[in-house]
């Protein structure tokens, strides 16, 4: 019996693992604006493939449309292994597997060599997934900082800095341990533009008129 249950988590967990790291994979930034016929988003602005460097095409409705799909795969796999997977069994609860593999494969798709996109905004769709309170938090505290400064990149690292304070004063355990590996992950993404925002020389968000 605890050979079978044994068999039983190893496929599940390489079910899960495989699953979130395709989801996360998919670059709809770069097939959106190709779509659009706007080229290859890896040329433009930062290179970068989320919603901020869609933004520096001047189309909107596109990086609305990459902000609401990156956030829309890591929140859909993560209420798809809430539903079907029970983590009681698990030694690392499947909710930790799934957020972690969709952020990797967001931030390194195999098929684009490695070189994705900084995952935030599959970060905060996990994060309103697995607790909508801390999530919708997260997004506030990105929000309200874009606002303040007008950098992107400062408000996504605070927006997942107190991301696991957040999941604490809820005392979710599984949560504060996922928030505090993304908040490694969004460290190492941003780590050029950390530099920027030191030397002061940082894109700042440009909300300028729609090109289409």
């Amino acid at each position: 019996m605890a050979e079978n249950l044994i068999n039983n988590l190893t496929v599940d967990f390489f079910f899960i693992s495989v699953l979130s790291y395709l989801v996360g994979s998919i670059p709809f930034g770069l097939i959106f604006t190709r779509i659009a016929g706007l080229g290859d988003i890896r040329s433009i602005g930062s290179g970068n493939l989320g919603a901020t460097n869609v933004l520096r095409t001047g189309n909107k409705t596109l990086a609305l449309l990459t902000l609401l799909s990156d956030a829309g795969k890591g929140g859909a796999i993560i209420i798809f292994t809430q539903h079907f997977y029970s983590d009681d069994n698990s030694f690392i609860p499947f909710i930790i597997l799934s957020g972690i593999l969709l952020v990797l494969g967001h931030n390194f798709p195999v098929w684009l060599r490695f070189k994705g996109g900084k995952g935030i905004a599959t970060t905060l769709g996990i994060l309103i997934a697995a607790n909508w309170i801390v999530g919708i938090a997260a997004c506030l505290t990105w929000l309200i900082i874009a606002l303040l400064f007008r950098y992107s990149s400062l408000a996504a690292l605070i927006a997942i800095i107190t991301s696991p304070i957040y999941a604490w004063h809820l005392n979710d355990t599984n949560l504060v341990i996922l928030t505090g590996i993304f908040v490694i992950l969004a460290f190492f993404q941003h780590r050029e533009n950390i530099i920027r925002l030191v030397k002061g020389n940082e894109n700042k968000i440009n909300l300028g008129k729609n090109r289409n």
